[in-house]
């Protein structure tokens, strides 16, 4: 039953308990696990058996989840971190080195922004960012012959850009490597970018995927679609062999359904540990079994607030893709045709200081370094998540320093309505 709608599969997918077991994913609350001989231990190490021997890298309860979110974003293979970040992290430092090269789009989270501009930048890898409505002739500019990725977010936190991801998969093909998009807002609910042609979907599963603030996660999964071997020379780490697994050769042993998940667990997980605890696991997955049902509330309270701010006389702009004045609209209503989130950002009148005054005086919706949660929250982006950004930055990210961010919940949009309003005046 391979056809099953989203919600079915947020609620079964992952895991089928056999005759007596139990039937919620059980916590395998071990670090360890125990063998009979060193010869079956050591077939785990050698990659030619399936298991598990230390939850340093793998644990059932982590697989058993990430394996709905595989079958929920339409992938062959996922695995869970530890947060968002370590997803990303993961994702792209799984096929770039020293002397690698990444394009993405400027319109970004701002610690993703950090993470590839800053970070990963001391690690020998640069970026070029570009933005989000280049067209092809300019994304094709910003490759280069050490190009070994392209990445941007579906909506973009906090700006609310809407990548056009076939556009975007075209050229990273044409180029001969992957596109790498972070889903997390849009949630396979609503989007699914593997079949627009990404090649693999990050997500920080902290946010609509737990849903209410409980557990701190991320996910990969790959599509399972990108021939490695066909750009063998982008790609040594897949297309090589490795010599600390005996010169096993990722892409030709696991194919292309497999390799990228292989070589991200048996490489990365082994040497990093940004492993999801299995307890976060568990919690993950009972926010995914009403993720079908959740979504649409947020995205409905999301447009009623986005049109009353809209229509205010305090407020400058608003970015919300669902809203037909958007800039974005027309791409929402491709890749987004059931709505994106329930996060809105807007502009008020006076800037930084009275975007912090607003926020002083809102009841219900709280202040928080937090999206995408059951309970309405807010942010001023140029003050927390993007103040490492400089003034240029935030602007070509689309984020002016007067910007608040602020994700509505499952509250009743009358009462969250009511209480902008107040705050407001």
């Amino acid at each position: 039953m391979n056809n099953q709608k989203i919600g079915t599969k947020c609620v079964q997918a992952g895991y089928r308990p056999g005759n007596g077991e139990p039937r919620q994913i059980p916590i395998i609350q071990s670090t360890t696990f125990k063998y009979d001989t060193s010869e079956d231990m050591g077939k785990l190490f050698d990659l030619e058996a399936s298991g598990y021997f230390y939850t340093r890298l793998q644990n059932p309860t982590n697989d058993h989840v990430a394996a709905k979110i595989a079958a929920l974003e339409g992938g062959s293979a996922a695995m869970l971190t530890s947060s968002g970040q370590a997803a990303n992290f993961f994702a792209l430092f799984n096929i770039c080195e020293c002397g690698s090269h990444i394009v993405a789009s400027s319109s970004i989270y701002g610690g993703t922004f950090n993470l590839i501009a800053v970070t990963m930048a001391k690690m020998g890898i640069e970026v070029t960012f570009v933005s989000p409505d280049a067209d092809e002739e300019e994304l094709n500019a910003a490759f280069k012959e050490n190009t070994r990725a392209m990445f941007g977010e579906t909506i973009a936190n906090p700006a609310l850009t809407v990548l056009d991801i076939e556009k975007f998969a075209k050229v990273a093909h044409a180029h001969g490597v992957p596109l790498i998009v972070d889903n997390t807002f849009p949630t396979p609910v609503n989007c699914r970018p593997i079949e627009w042609g990404a090649d693999i979907v990050t997500h920080s599963t902290t946010k609509y995927m737990d849903g209410h603030g409980a557990a701190v996660g991320g996910a990969i999964v790959d599509a399972g679609k990108f021939d490695w071997m066909a750009h063998a020379d982008k790609f040594p780490g897949l297309t090589q062999p490795d010599e600390s697994y005996h010169g096993i050769i990722y892409a030709e042993k696991f194919g292309k359904e497999g390799a990228f998940i292989t070589k991200c667990t048996s490489q990365l997980m082994r040497d990093f540990g940004c492993i999801q605890s299995p307890q976060n696991a568990f919690i993950l997955n009972l926010g995914l079994e009403s993720l079908h049902v959740r979504m649409p509330k947020h995205v409905e309270n999301g447009l009623a607030v986005a049109k009353f701010l809209e229509g205010h006389k305090k407020v400058v702009k608003v970015n919300y893709p669902g809203l037909e004045s958007d800039k974005y609209y027309e791409l929402a209503k491709k890749y987004l045709p059931n709505g994106g989130c329930g996060v809105v950002s807007f502009e008020l009148e006076g800037g930084r200081a009275a975007a912090e005054s607003f926020m002083k005086k809102l009841k219900i919706a709280a202040i928080e370094t937090h999206v995408a949660d059951a309970r309405t929250c807010c942010l001023n982006p140029a003050t927390s998540t993007h103040r490492q950004l400089t003034d240029e930055q935030l602007e070509a990210a689309g984020i002016p320093a007067g910007l608040i961010r602020i994700s509505c919940g499952l509250e009743d949009s009358a009462d969250l309505i009511a209480d902008i309003a107040q705050a407001l005046e």
